[in-house]
């Protein structure tokens, strides 16, 4: 039933004429007949009276299922949540705006329902947003796809091998392969470390910084002596509470390299062989709540609830294609050397955890992009072998080959960037954060870097986006491709060989230990 009948029935089990139902209303008769007829729906306060009028809840209301009444409680103390105090990222309700953009991005039938998630992002934080966002989210994920849509997106991996496009490229034999994996380990946590220092900001902010510290084009990281007073009141960004190469005792704690320690401690308690469940177990035990972010709290606080996967991917998370599986992919690529098939189905145990469609395929792209690193270090054919382990269907597929073919067609670096900054809003945070946009700034780095390190992670990092990510995963492929020599001693030093986590019972280790480690599982032990 949908909201026009279910007026239309109140009305009439009412005995109320329309022009009676828009007087208590305020509001015109022919608004009730538009209402009735499905020409319009009522604002969101207008859908509250009505609701509260007749006794009926919002989904009843909006959703027409009759049944679902609104109990009487009176004489009943109500016990509810101080909602001020919960994070948005735990708050459904606080998430409306990013739920909206996200369904229609996936083609979901919800633009009927477009007034009612604007206005209700409007009201305050409390147990009436809450109930507005519950009943938002049955619409959401009872919604069909519009018709004509033009990708196939789904997230079990049996559809999603059945829709993979194969590439062949020329493999070497794999020769030094400790050095590769150092070079992934420390490639990964130097291209972090350059990029963590203005994780958040926007490039408005970050060029103009850049080029008053003499640091752009970007060559090196940015650095604690690249501040003064001037500086710190010029910007909006807060720099000074920042952490810097040039002060840090080796790599800070970050959550794009504690997935990898943590990744290899769930290899080492489950094998190679890990479910999704026994990845949430981990999650739950190896570090706090707020070493998660986005979709990755989420999903911890659905595994709490107790949703199991790939539920606890689905239920209330509006940032499912957001970037979170991405930056988990690096250890399952590890540990698959020239094996990218497997290297990816290992990146969707992990994925569908916590995300769905573009979500996992941006974990299964790193992955099988870093194992297929282990036998070439020719870029092309690095990013279009990943490509070949997620649908040709999909929209993360389509954005990736436009880069690559943008490239061959001579677009300049300059000219790339801007047309992903043109597609993708920095200062939106769906757009800064979702697994499309930032791909397709780690794609262009590795193409328009030629390979060399430092160009690349600086690369990545100066377009803006999610730059600890993007320079994580950039630095992780070239360490891969190019081994532990490539990688010039400015880059490795401040890190000194130590990487610091917030994982339980690990805390502060050795790179070059997690290394060996890393070799153990490759070998089987």
């Amino acid at each position: 039933m949908t909201i026009g009948k279910a007026i239309n029935k109140l009305r009439s089990d009412a005995n109320l004429s329309q022009e009676q139902f828009a007087t208590l209303f305020s509001v015109s008769q022919q608004s009730v007949q538009k209402w009735e007829n499905g020409d319009s729906v009522p604002e969101l306060g207008k859908i509250i009276k009505i609701s509260k009028h007749f006794g009926v809840s919002l989904d009843a209301l909006i959703l027409g299922n009759d049944n679902r009444i609104v109990e009487e409680m009176k004489g009943t103390t109500q016990i509810k949540p101080q909602y001020a105090n919960i994070h948005d990222w735990e708050f459904y309700s606080s998430n409306l705006m990013t739920e909206y953009q996200q369904s229609i991005e996936e083609g979901l039938d919800i633009e009927a329902y477009k007034d009612v998630f604007w206005a209700a992002v409007k009201l305050p934080k409390d147990e009436h947003k809450k109930k507005i966002g519950d009943t938002l989210f049955e619409i959401v994920i009872n919604a069909k796809q519009k018709e004509g849509y033009p990708y196939i997106e789904p997230s079990d991996l049996d559809s999603i091998k059945d829709l993979r496009k194969p590439y062949s490229y020329k493999k070497n034999a794999i020769t030094n392969l400790e050095s590769k994996i150092h070079g992934a380990w420390l490639g990964r946590v130097c291209g972090c470390m350059i990029g963590k220092t203005v994780e958040g900001i926007r490039t408005n902010e970050l060029i103009p910084f850049l080029k008053e510290t003499g640091n752009y084009p970007m060559h090196r990281y940015i650095l604690h002596s690249d501040l003064n007073d001037e500086i710190l009141n010029k910007y909006k960004f807060p720099f000074a509470s920042r952490c810097y190469a040039d002060t840090a005792d080796g790599m800070p704690v970050d959550d794009d390299t504690n997935y990898t320690v943590l990744y290899q401690e769930i290899v080492e308690k489950y094998g190679r062989d890990f479910t999704p469940f026994d990845v949430s177990r981990a999650w739950l035990n190896f570090q706090p709540k707020d070493a998660y972010c986005t979709a990755e709290r989420v999903a911890f606080c659905n595994f709490v609830k107790g949703y199991e996967p790939p539920e606890s991917a689905i239920y209330k998370n509006p940032y499912r294609e957001w970037i979170g599986a991405q930056i988990r992919a690096d250890y399952l690529g590890y540990i698959n050397p020239g094996n990218p098939a497997l290297a990816a189905e290992m990146a969707w145990r992990d994925a569908s955890i916590s995300h769905t469609k573009n979500g996992i395929y941006g974990e299964m792209f790193v992955a099988a992009m870093l194992a297929v690193a282990a036998e070439t270090n020719n870029i092309k054919d690095i990013i279009l072998g990943g490509l070949a382990e997620i649908p040709n269907t999909s929209r993360l597929y389509k954005e990736i080959l436009s880069v690559v073919d943008g490239f061959e067609n001579g677009v300049s670096h300059s000219d790339c960037f801007k047309t992903i900054h043109k597609k993708y809003d920095e200062h939106s945070a769906h757009d800064w954060c979702h697994t499309i946009s930032n791909a397709m700034i780690v794609a262009a780095s590795l193409l328009y870097g030629g390979g060399d390190y430092g160009k690349s992670i600086c690369m990545s990092v100066e377009v803006g986006f999610d730059t600890d990510c993007n320079g994580a995963t950039v630095g992780s492929i070239l360490g891969m491709a190019n081994g532990i020599e490539s990688i010039p001693e400015y880059w490795t030093k401040p890190i000194n060989d130590t990487l610091h986590t917030s994982i339980f019972g690990i805390n502060t280790v050795k790179i070059s230990d997690r290394v060996k480690l890393t070799m153990e599982h490759i070998n089987g032990k």
